[in-house]
């Protein structure tokens, strides 16, 4: 039994692992940004290197015993580099955001002007939104997306060329097309910017070959460990040829700021836990691993377009697609994802392009494959789904959001408890337990 101990020890604690073992069990993961690791990358996280201080880097550390650590970092590192094809990593970050403050901290000063995707159109916290000390500390400046929701390639390079940013971030949270790094690259050239590709939702399609990758032509790449590489939660920053040649001392820069600029200690155990990944995504059952990912984001783009519901640009190249739920009204996401977490259909509201209605109440609805594909579901699957998802959006398609926020708090506490009462949604529920039971998730976990 894997969680024998916290059982005796605290049985409060062990009762809520059992209880989100169970949810993800029987129910279906579409949050694009969540996966499933590997019992091994699971045991890694959980192992005796959770005990140790490891501040500094593999050979120059300020504690002793460390000849285990420094082993278990260098082989992350070259795993990294080979897998990525990159010169330099850095595998400490402890998560994606301060990895991207980390890079702003490398090359920036405060004050300095930066560019990202604007949050509202798809972008990240950290590429300089106004909420985010990235949006505070530096001069921000954003590009957008087109009407078709497709990125603004023209609208960027306006900008570009207009405000000369000392570093120019693409990548994001919320966008269904390929990224289009060769002509961000062309535009940071220009003017002389840092390119950074923040690859954190792609990094799996990019190593599988189901996504160009970023390293011929940005300077630094970013990108979290879960998600698509279905490893830990954890970071890693990669500086590229190009970026040594425009910059020698890159790297240098990089693992000053990481470390003792921002960090103190490693997480050690998140570091193998890294390590395992990468071993995983280099073996050939990975790449058809990805391309299964697309091949299921599209069949449910398919499946949810042929039962009339809006995407954003239409379909999806990479793991995600984004419903655009705007015809119905704005501020519609919550009640679906509401509706949808009560059949066990785990989703996040977003916002879309141009969204009427305020962000924590959007108008859009975030759908991601990597972890149902991990469970070896197939295009069958994403068809079955697309079906459910489409009934709960046409079931509560016609619940408005109120203007006033008590309102509004009151109205989803009301709609909540609807959704229990509802027979066809329990009805729903027992289809979906039934889905998730031919597809064993962890089956060798006794809990």
């Amino acid at each position: 039994m894997w969680y024998e101990e916290i059982g005796s020890s605290d049985p409060e604690i062990f009762g809520l692992i059992k209880d989100e073992v169970s949810r993800q069990r029987e129910g279906l993961e579409m949050i694009p940004s969540e996966n499933f690791t590997s019992p091994a990358v699971m045991q890694a996280v959980g192992s005796v290197l959770t005990n140790k201080y490891s501040e500094g880097y593999p050979g120059k550390r300020y504690y002793g015993g460390n000849q285990y650590a420094d082993a278990v970092e260098r082989t992350a590192i070259e795993r990294a580099k080979t897998l990525f094809g990159v010169p330099h990593v850095n595998v400490q970050p402890y998560s994606g955001s301060p990895a991207n403050m980390e890079v702003y901290l490398a090359v920036c000063k405060p004050g300095d002007v930066i560019c990202g995707q604007s949050l509202s159109e798809g972008g990240h916290l950290t590429h300089g939104f106004k909420t985010s000390m990235t949006g505070q500390i530096f001069k921000s400046v954003q590009y957008g997306v087109r009407e078709d929701g497709y990125m603004d390639i023209e609208g960027a390079r306006r900008l570009i060329l207009e405000s000369r940013p000392k570093l120019i971030w693409v990548g994001s949270t919320a966008y269904t097309r390929e990224f289009p790094f060769k002509e961000f690259a062309v535009m940071a050239d220009e003017v002389g910017a840092y390119l950074a590709a923040d690859i954190s939702h792609i990094s799996g399609l990019v190593v599988g070959g189901v996504h160009e990758s970023p390293v011929n032509y940005a300077h630094i790449v970013t990108t979290t460990t879960h998600k698509t590489l279905r490893g830990p939660r954890g970071a890693m920053i990669m500086v590229t040829e190009k970026g040594i040649r425009k910059d020698p001392e890159l790297p240098e820069k990089i693992d000053k700021t990481v470390f003792p600029g921002m960090q103190g200690g490693p997480h050690d155990h998140v570091t193998a836990g890294i390590a395992i990944a990468l071993l995983e995504a280099s073996r050939p059952q990975f790449k058809e691993y990805a391309s299964q990912i697309v091949r299921n984001a599209r069949a449910l783009a398919n499946g949810l377009s042929a039962r009339g519901i809006k995407l954003v640009t239409g379909g999806t190249d990479n793991h995600m697609v984004l419903v655009d739920l705007t015809p119905f009204g704005p501020g519609r996401g919550v009640f679906v994802q509401e509706a949808l977490d009560a059949v066990n259909i785990t989703t996040n509201k977003n916002t879309v392009p141009k969204d009427p209605a305020p962000p924590f109440y959007p108008s859009g609805l975030r759908l991601g494959t990597p972890a149902l594909t991990t469970r070896g579901m197939k295009e069958p699957e994403m068809e079955a789904i697309a079906g459910m998802i489409a009934e709960v959006i046409m079931k509560v398609k016609d619940n408005e959001l109120p203007q006033e926020r008590e309102q509004r708090i009151a109205q989803i506490r009301k709609f909540r408890e609807s959704l229990r009462a509802d027979a066809s949604l329990q009805q729903m529920r027992r289809r979906v337990v039934e889905l998730s039971s031919r597809f064993p998730l962890y089956p060798s976990m006794r809990i």
